[in-house]
C-alpha cells in the first residue's frame, strides 16, 4: 500500500469510527459544537505544548486528537444539514488555490514578505471589512497583539527599524513611571502598562521573537526553579528568609 493511499484510509478510518460513536455511544451522542469548544482549547494547548517539549511522539498524538474535535464539529454540522466533511476541505483547498496566486496563477512574488502581504490584500478583496478582521477575540493578548501587529505591518503600518520600535518602548516606560507618581488612577495605570506590553510585543516581532513561546519558556524556567527550592528547602519556606531561598535559588540555576 502506498503512502497516500495509506493515508486515505486512515482519515475514512476516523469517519467511520466517528459515525458509529455517533450513533451507539450515549457520551457521544450528546455533544454539541457548545460542548466541544472548551475541549477543543484545551486539546489546542495540549499540541502547543508538545511542541515546546519536542515531543514529537506527543506531537503526533495530539494532532490526532485534534483532528477528532474537526471531524467531530463537521459530524454535527452534517447532521443539521449545514455542511460535511468534504465541504470544508473543499473550502480550505479552493481558498488556498486563490490566495497561492504566485503557484496557481501567474503572480510572480520575490520572498515570503510578498506572499504575506498578498495574501491580506486577497483577504480584502474577498469583502473582509477589515485587514484585522480575521483575528480571533478570544486570543490571549499576548498572542492578539502579535498577530495585530504583524497583520498591519502588511499594508505598511509599520515601524521602519528596530531602534525605532525601542525608542518608542522607552517612551512607554517613561510615561508609566510619570503614571505612577501622578495618579492614583489604577485604569490609567493599567492602561499605560498595556501600552509597554504592546510596543515591547513589537520590538520582539522584529527581532523574529514570538513574545508568546519566549514566556512561556520563562514560566517553565522559574517553576522549575522554585520547585527545587520546594524540594531542597531545610523548612517551611514562609519560615525562610529571601536572602536563604536566593541561596537555593542560584543552586537552582547552577544545578
Amino acid at each position: 500500500m502506498d503512502n497516500e493511499q495509506a493515508k486515505l484510509d486512515a482519515f475514512k478510518r476516523l469517519l467511520t469510527i466517528m459515525d458509529e460513536l455517533r450513533e451507539q455511544c450515549p457520551w457521544d451522542r450528546k455533544q454539541t459544537l457548545e460542548s466541544l469548544r472548551n475541549l477543543t482549547i484545551e486539546e489546542t494547548y495540549e499540541l502547543a505544548d508538545a511542541i515546546l517539549n519536542q515531543d514529537l511522539d506527543e506531537v503526533k498524538e495530539e494532532i490526532g486528537d485534534i483532528m477528532l474535535h474537526m471531524v467531530f464539529y463537521a459530524k454535527i454540522a452534517d447532521e443539521k444539514g449545514a455542511f460535511d466533511i468534504a465541504d470544508a476541505l473543499e473550502t480550505v483547498c479552493d481558498k488556498l488555490v486563490k490566495r497561492h496566486p504566485h503557484i496557481y496563477g501567474d503572480l510572480t512574488v520575490a520572498d515570503e514578505e510578498e506572499v504575506k502581504k498578498n495574501w491580506e490584500q486577497l483577504k480584502l478583496q474577498e469583502g473582509k471589512k477589515s485587514v484585522l478582521s480575521g483575528v480571533p477575540r478570544s486570543l490571549p493578548a499576548m498572542v492578539k497583539a502579535y498577530r495585530m501587529q504583524e497583520k498591519t505591518s502588511k499594508v505598511g503600518f509599520e515601524w521602519e527599524t528596530p531602534e525605532q520600535v525601542w525608542d518608542k518602548v522607552e517612551e512607554e516606560m517613561q510615561e508609566f513611571r510619570e503614571t505612577l507618581q501622578e495618579t492614583e488612577n489604577q485604569e490609567k495605570r493599567e492602561e499605560e502598562f498595556g501600552d509597554i506590553l504592546f510596543s515591547l510585543i513589537n520590538y520582539a516581532r522584529f527581532q523574529n521573537i514570538d513574545p508568546e513561546t519566549a514566556l512561556e519558556r520563562i514560566n517553565r524556567k522559574f517553576k522549575k526553579r522554585f520547585e527545587y527550592i520546594e524540594a531542597n528547602a531545610p523548612r517551611d519556606l514562609q519560615d525562610m528568609s529571601l536572602a536563604e531561598m536566593d541561596e537555593l535559588w542560584n543552586a537552582a540555576k547552577a544545578h
